[in-house]
């Protein structure tokens, strides 16, 4: 809420958010006995906000309070990520094949994309594995939007919020420099989270200046979006256990990791320039947020 004739600008409220966060993940969890892909991607994505806001308001609060809150939202996303990732697997794997149905059919005896193509479910079942995993995911969701019933964050120091922003900012600027010098898929991967969470963090500074943020949070959400593809295909890579030079690689193999690397060069050439435009060396994350004060 703004209110000009006050002269301040109220954040958004951090504890009201998580709380949310929470909420809205016990509900997807009620859809259906095992979470379909869009309800896991969904949960995962709650998880990741709660992290961010977390770190945030991080060292305004308690320790041990803070260190429990993270663990429990790292470890829901922990234990869903297998299933997200078998099915981003299952759709590159689907989406290559389309594209490339002469490879694909050189490649039917492979034992490793036979393997990623037979796996057809999210999870196959309502194992006693997977009952235990849905009940510590609850048993962890319920625990922590219990505790944080009694953290109390009305004295949360505004202008500290915005220090850790810019930790935040100055982190992935310097990842960003470090992947535009050498793109390893591992650094590229860390810039991805790191920008995730400066996004994430950009939401309660919102009503400082709503509409360049908001255009500064569209140009984040693309950077993130197409860095998540390109490490969706480097695991894809990862799971098919391919190593160069190996004289032992079919030819087709090798021509599919060439499809596959082109997919890859078209993504990173998406995220670039946005990239460029908001951590470019040299810039003042004031500057890009187009504010100098902060008074609340």
């Amino acid at each position: 809420m703004c209110r000009m004739e006050l002269d301040y600008i109220k954040l958004k409220a951090i504890k009201p958010a998580i709380a949310g966060y929470i909420r809205q993940s016990q509900s997807l969890l009620k859809i259906s006995v095992v979470p379909d892909e869009k309800e896991v991607h969904d949960i995962r994505v709650l998880m990741k906000k709660s992290r961010a806001a977390l770190k945030l308001v991080g060292p305004q609060l308690e320790i041990g309070s803070y260190n429990r809150d993270f663990l429990a939202f790292r470890e829901v996303g922990r234990v869903m990520c297998s299933w997200r990732e078998t099915s981003v697997q299952r759709k590159t794997l689907k989406e290559l094949r389309k594209e490339n149905p002469d490879i694909f059919l050189q490649l039917h005896d492979n034992e490793n994309l036979a393997a990623l193509c037979r796996k057809t479910d999210l999870i196959p079942e309502m194992s006693e594995e997977t009952k235990a995993l849905l009940e510590l995911i609850n048993d962890l969701l319920n625990k922590t939007g219990y505790r944080l019933r009694f953290q109390t964050m009305n004295k949360i120091d505004p202008r500290l919020l915005i220090k850790e922003l810019e930790l935040t900012y100055n982190a992935v600027a310097d990842i960003y420099l470090r992947c535009r010098y050498k793109p390893k898929p591992d650094k590229l991967h860390e810039l991805r989270k790191r920008a995730k969470d400066f996004l994430y963090q950009l939401y309660f500074f919102r009503p400082l200046n709503p509409s360049i943020i908001k255009e500064l949070e569209k140009r984040l959400d693309l950077m993130t979006r197409n860095l998540g593809k390109f490490n969706d295909l480097t695991q894809l890579v990862r799971e098919l256990g391919y190593l160069y030079p190996d004289n032992s690689n079919p030819p087709a193999l090798n021509e599919l990791i060439i499809k596959i690397r082109e997919k890859q060069d078209s993504y990173l050439a998406k995220v670039w320039p946005p990239a460029y435009k908001v951590f470019c060396p040299g810039q003042k994350l004031v500057n890009i947020l187009g504010f100098k004060l902060l008074v609340i």
